[in-house]
C-alpha cells in the first residue's frame, strides 16, 4: 500500500478486514475522508430501517419535487415534478446509477436528522455530518460567493451543464449576477478545498468498514432487504472498474463507488453471502488527484494486491 501511495499524486486511504478471523489492514484509516457518493448506501440502509420500523412498502411511491433536483447521474432529474417513483425504483437507481436526484427524494423521505442519527449509530463517532447533494453544491458554490447558498435548484442543474473550472465558475457569477471581483476565491478548485476543509459527508474508513460489516451480517436490515441491496450494489455483474478490475472475475464483490472534484472512493464487500463469514470488506479513498483515471488506476492496484495476497492461493 505504501509503495502504491508513494507512487500516485495526492494520498491514499484504506481500510480492510477478513471477517473469518477478524485480521485488520489499516492505512490512513482512521482519519476523516470525504465520501461523495458512497454516502448512498448509508441513505439506502437508513430508508430501510425506517421501512422496517414503520411496516411500510418497497412498492410505496415517493413524489419528485422540483426542490429535489440536482445535477449528476441519472435521469431523475429530468422528469416533471409531480412524477411518480417506488422506493425500489429509487433505491436502484440510486445504488446502480448513482443518481443524486433519487437519493435527494430518499433522504427527504426520512429527513436529514433521521439519517443522520441512524448513520451515525451505524458508522459510529468515525462518521461526520451527512447533507443532500443539493447542499453540497450550495455550500461549495457558496465558498465562491454567499449569494449561491440562495439558487434554485433549476439554477445548479443549468449551471452544471458548464465543463469544471473557469467555465464553471463564469456560469454561477452570471446566474447570481456578480463580478469576477466579488468572489471570495478565484478558482473552483480553492472553493472546493475550503468546502472539504469544513468536514462534511465525511466518514473515516474504519467506520463505514465497520458499517460495511454490519451491513454483511445482517445486522442493519432484514435478509429480504438486505437481497435487494446486494442486487443494486451489483452483486451478480462485473463491471472491470477500479477495484473490481483488479479482482478476478469469478469473485462476488458488492460495491459503491464516489466521485468528486480531486476526490474518490470505492467501499464493497468481496464474499458478502452467506451471512458475511468468508467476506473481506474494503474501504478505501483518495484525495488531491485526477479522481477519475489516476484514482482508478491506484484503487485497481489496490485490487490486484488484494487479489495476490488474500484471494489467489486461498488464505
Amino acid at each position: 500500500m505504501q509503495r502504491i501511495d508513494e507512487a500516485t499524486p495526492g494520498q491514499l486511504g484504506l481500510y480492510v478486514k477478513r471477517l473469518d478471523n477478524g485480521e485488520t489492514l489499516s492505512y490512513q484509516a482512521d482519519r476523516p475522508w470525504y465520501l461523495a457518493s458512497t454516502a448512498k448506501l448509508p441513505i439506502a440502509l437508513a430508508v430501510l430501517q425506517e421501512l422496517e420500523a414503520r411496516r411500510g412498502s418497497l412498492q410505496q411511491k415517493l413524489v419528485l419535487q422540483e426542490t429535489d433536483k440536482v445535477d449528476g447521474s441519472g435521469a431523475v432529474v429530468w422528469q416533471k415534478a409531480g412524477s411518480a417513483f417506488t422506493v425500489e425504483s429509487l433505491l436502484k437507481r440510486m445504488l446502480e446509477q448513482s443518481d443524486n436526484t433519487a437519493a435527494n427524494m430518499l433522504v427527504r423521505s426520512i429527513g436529514e436528522d433521521t439519517w443522520n442519527r441512524r448513520a451515525q449509530a451505524m458508522m459510529g463517532r468515525g462518521a461526520g455530518t451527512l447533507t443532500s447533494f443539493t447542499q453540497v453544491r450550495r455550500d461549495v458554490y457558496a465558498e465562491l460567493h454567499p449569494k449561491a447558498r440562495e439558487l434554485p435548484n433549476i439554477d445548479l442543474v443549468k449551471i452544471a451543464g458548464a465543463p469544471m473550472g473557469p467555465q464553471r465558475v463564469t456560469a454561477l457569477r452570471r446566474t447570481l449576477g456578480v463580478q469576477a471581483s466579488e468572489l471570495q476565491v478565484p478558482t473552483l478548485e480553492e472553493a472546493y478545498e475550503r468546502y472539504y476543509r469544513r468536514g462534511l459527508n465525511s466518514a473515516t474508513l474504519e467506520a463505514y468498514g465497520g458499517m460495511l460489516e454490519k451491513f454483511v451480517k445482517g445486522e442493519l436490515v432484514s435478509p429480504q432487504h438486505q437481497q435487494v441491496l446486494f442486487i443494486d450494489m451489483k452483486f451478480d455483474r462485473y463491471d472491470n472498474y477500479r477495484l473490481e478490475a483488479g479482482l478476478p472475475r469469478t469473485v462476488k464483490f458488492i460495491h459503491k463507488t464516489g466521485t468528486q472534484f480531486q476526490r474518490a472512493c470505492h467501499m464493497g464487500v468481496i464474499h458478502p453471502q452467506d451471512g458475511g463469514r468468508n467476506a473481506i470488506v474494503v474501504a478505501t479513498c483518495a484525495e488531491g488527484l485526477d479522481e477519475n483515471k489516476l484514482a482508478g488506476q491506484m484503487f485497481e492496484q489496490i485490487g490486484r494486491a488484494i487479489t495476490q495476497t488474500m484471494l489467489a492461493s486461498g488464505n
